[in-house]
Formats: structure tokens, C-alpha cells, sequence
């Protein structure tokens, strides 16, 4: 058994299992979680008697192996992780001036099929357990060796944006479980207001994430009608626009009003650009606390998109920055490695 993964009540149920104390889950956890140590051997306040024990039994601290680990010129990192069946995903850490956010993976594939998503092209092929999702974030803190767990004044992987392969809200028990946690402050210690969640818009869903995690909310829109959105996002078909914004609303009902949801859009070349669509985008979103994060669209082989002029982009920005919306455009990132927004797909998907 992997012992990442494990709520602290269930290491201290495998403990108890072996004879053991409930303290000494404290002190597991410890070393798991805030020391990152991959070895029994080193965990030396668990005495040699327990870590034997630990050994004898066949537990493990595996993380994903690192098939592959790409940089690009901007310092983004992107690693192809397998996992014990063969099955891999991608990984991604974006750099700031000093810190940084590492995105993601929830599920290998992804069964959203968006149109424009390099992802979504790819065969969805399971859920990731909790321990998975967690190891990802451990295996980037060894890339950078960042243990035991530093400081926000000092983590260069500060963030986490749980929007890289997958719909977080379809694997929901596995993130929500991996989330708490990371969150743990004896552990890993990422606070909830540095993690952001992205959905497709599983709207039934969204309220949970205020009720049991309170982490940023993060709404990959995409377009301002359920007639453009159904032609590029299936999901819209199951969850339109209507039950999808009351969703949102509800999360700040509970969240409240200063907890924004960031709403996502992509900039496809006349399918969602236009002064129109903007002005209808206000109407849609009219009530809410929310800020646009405006995409650029990384274009693909074998996409039929095309990415919004330049002007159009800018022009778009203005227009809702005009009635108070931030609405800043993203710069892409590791673009040259295929580590930009919506471009993750493993190799075996591209095969």
C-alpha cells in the first residue's frame, strides 16, 4: 500500500493495525507530508523497531515515475508522469518573478471532449485516486527540492491550479480528499487561498467546492450563449448557462462576494470574439463578483480554430474593463514544450 494519499484518520487506522500508538501517525504524517522523505529509514524519531515494521509490511511512499521532464525558455516545467498500470499524465509548473503555480492533473484523459482542447481530444481513460493527484505536487517539490515544506515567503511553488488533464468536479471524492491534504498545515501546507479549482461548469458540483474545501473558483466559460457553447463545449448541453451561473451564485452565497470566480475564455477567431459577444457576456454574468481571465488560443494540428486577431483581443479586453470587469489577457507559457492552456496530452493519447 502507498501511504500517500491517506487521510491522517486512515494512516492512524494502519498503524493501529500494526500495534502502534496514534501519536505515531502525527509523526508519519510529519515526515511525509513536511519532510517529503521517501525512505522509512530516515524517519528517525519512529524509532528502528516501528520503521522495520513499516518496511516488513511492504507500505511505500512511491511517487509517479518522471518519464519525461521538458523546460521552455520561460522557465516553465512540464513532466510526463506513469503511474503503477502504465497510465500517464502531464504536469505542469508555471514560473512568476519569484514563485510559481503547478497545474494539475485530476483525470488520465478527459471525457468533457471540448472542441478546442488539445486534452479533450484525448481517449479519457480513468479517474486519478487521491494519492496520485497529491504525489504529482510531491514529485514537482523533488524536481525543485523544495523540503521540508518552506514558508510562503519562500515556496517557489506557491499555487496550485487544479485545471491541467481532467475535470476536477467528475473526480470529485479523489480532489477533494488530495486537496485537504495538501491544505493540511502540518504537512504540505498550501493554503486554500492559493489553490484554484477549474470546472467546464459541473454545476451541481460547484457549491461543494465553497461548502468542503473553500478554495478560488475558476469557470471555463468560453463563450456567452448556450448556442455558441454547445458547438464548442458538450458539457453546455447537460449543464447550460442558466443552471451553470446559478451554480455560481450559489458558491458565493456560501463563499461570499469577495471570494471572485475567475471566468475563463478562450479567444476563437469569429466563434466567440465579437463586440456583441462581449456585450452579452456582461448580461450573462450581471450580479456576480466575477473577473475574466481572456485566453489566447494555442492552436493545435488538427484543430479548426484559429486564435483572435491581436486588436480583436485587446478590443474585447476594453469593452468589459469599460464597465468595471477585470478582464486581463493571459500570456501563454511553454507553448514550445505543449505546456500552454489546453494543450496537455499525453503521448499515449497522441498515439
Amino acid at each position: 500500500m502507498n501511504l500517500i494519499g491517506l487521510s491522517r484518520a486512515e494512516l492512524q487506522s494502519e498503524l493501529e493495525k500494526m500495534g502502534e500508538k496514534p501519536f505515531r501517525a502525527k509523526q508519519l504524517w510529519h515526515w511525509i507530508y513536511f519532510q517529503g522523505k521517501r525512505d522509512f529509514e530516515e524517519m528517525t524519531s519512529l524509532g528502528k523497531p516501528l520503521r522495520q515494521k513499516l518496511i516488513d509490511s511492504g507500505y511505500t511512499l512511491n511517487r509517479p515515475e518522471v518519464v519525461r521532464e521538458q523546460n521552455a525558455a520561460d522557465r516553465t516545467r512540464k513532466w510526463l508522469f506513469k503511474f503503477n498500470d502504465g497510465q500517464s499524465v502531464e504536469t505542469v509548473y508555471i514560473p512568476e518573478e519569484d514563485r510559481g503555480a503547478v497545474c494539475l492533473s485530476t483525470q488520465v484523459g478527459c471525457p468533457n471532449g471540448c472542441v478546442f482542447c488539445h486534452t479533450g481530444s484525448q481517449r479519457f481513460t480513468r479517474n486519478l485516486t487521491a494519492g496520485e493527484f497529491v504525489a504529482q505536487f510531491m514529485a514537482a517539490r523533488d524536481s525543485y527540492d523544495e523540503w521540508p515544506s518552506p514558508s510562503h515567503e519562500t515556496r517557489y511553488l506557491s499555487n496550485i491550479v487544479v485545471m491541467g488533464m481532467g475535470e476536477p468536479l467528475l473526480n470529485y471524492e479523489n480532489v477533494k480528499k488530495g486537496l485537504q491534504i495538501i491544505m493540511d498545515g502540518e504537512g504540505i501546507a498550501i493554503s486554500k487561498r492559493r489553490i484554484t479549482l477549474s470546472t467546464s461548469g459541473v454545476a451541481p458540483m460547484i457549491p461543494r467546492v465553497a461548502e468542503d474545501l473553500g478554495v478560488k473558483l475558476a469557470v471555463s466559460l468560453h463563450a456567452p450563449t448556450n448556442e455558441i457553447r454547445d458547438k464548442i463545449m458538450p458539457i453546455n448541453r447537460k449543464y447550460p448557462l442558466e443552471e451553470l451561473i446559478a451554480a455560481c451564485r450559489k458558491f458565493q452565497e456560501i463563499g461570499g462576494t469577495r471570494q471572485y470566480i475567475t471566468m475563463e475564455y478562450v479567444m476563437l477567431d469569429g466563434v466567440n470574439d465579437s463586440d456583441a459577444d462581449a456585450r452579452e457576456l456582461m448580461r450573462l454574468v450581471k450580479g456576480l463578483a466575477v473577473k475574466f481571465n481572456l485566453i489566447p488560443f494555442n492552436e493545435w494540428r488538427g484543430c479548426p480554430f484559429k486564435c483572435s486577431s491581436g486588436n480583436r483581443i485587446r478590443r474585447f479586453s476594453a469593452l468589459l474593463e469599460e464597465h468595471n470587469y477585470a478582464a486581463p489577457v493571459r500570456q501563454s507559457r511553454g507553448q514550445e514544450i505543449m505546456a500552454a492552456c489546453g494543450q496537455l496530452k499525453t503521448a499515449a493519447g497522441q498515439a
